[in-house]
């Protein structure tokens, strides 16, 4: 008989769990036992061989070859993972959760099905706004350059021995060291706001 090949993960037995971790089981026959979920596909195998020294199964047969005895695989295998009530209320928690998020997205796909006129309106208004936030984000930088660009002429003003009208606590000489973004162009869609500030 071929050996059983590996499952996705690597290991013999530790499956992937859609929410990130890993299970492992052991099977005989017809019975099949569960070993419960870990936080990582290694202590899923690990907990996998000490349940397999325990049933007296074959080192081949096993995930890790540098273990020679029950107790070695004992000592390497994680501690039982346990299930307070806590945890079973938080897992209620976000099975509720998950099945209102399901349902809403169901009513929508229906209320999209029945209204669209409303979903051509939405996008519209959506897109609308899209390019009011790009006209801000345009007038906003133009507004900082034009600030900049006065505050750094009264400083050569007042290098070249020149007078400002500017006063010494005038706060407008900090719009000196504004960020103006000039590798910017003017189609920019704004999509990074934080690219001014850098």
């Amino acid at each position: 008989m071929p050996p059983r090949r590996r499952s996705a993960s690597g290991y013999r037995v530790v499956r992937q769990r859609p929410h990130g971790g890993f299970y492992a089981e052991i099977r005989s026959g017809d019975l099949r036992l569960s070993l419960g979920t870990y936080d990582t596909v290694h202590e899923a195998a690990r907990a996998f061989d000490a349940a397999a020294w325990r049933l007296g199964r074959p080192s081949r047969q096993m995930n890790f070859q540098d273990v020679q005895t029950l107790q070695q695989a004992l000592d390497l295998a994680p501690p039982p993972r346990l299930n307070s009530a806590q945890d079973r209320a938080e897992h209620n928690a976000l099975q509720r959760r998950l099945l209102v998020a399901q349902e809403d997205e169901r009513v929508m796909a229906e209320w999209r099905r029945r209204h669209p006129e409303d979903v051509a309106y939405e996008q519209q208004y959506w897109a609308s706004r899209r390019e009011e936030d790009t006209r801000r984000r345009r007038e906003e930088r133009l507004d900082r350059r034009r600030r900049k660009a006065l505050a750094c002429a009264q400083a050569d003003l007042v290098n070249a021995g020149g007078r400002s009208f500017f006063t010494e606590e005038d706060e407008r000489w900090l719009d000196c060291w504004l960020s103006t973004s000039d590798d910017t162009n003017d189609d920019d869609d704004g999509a990074d706001d934080w690219s001014d500030w850098d």
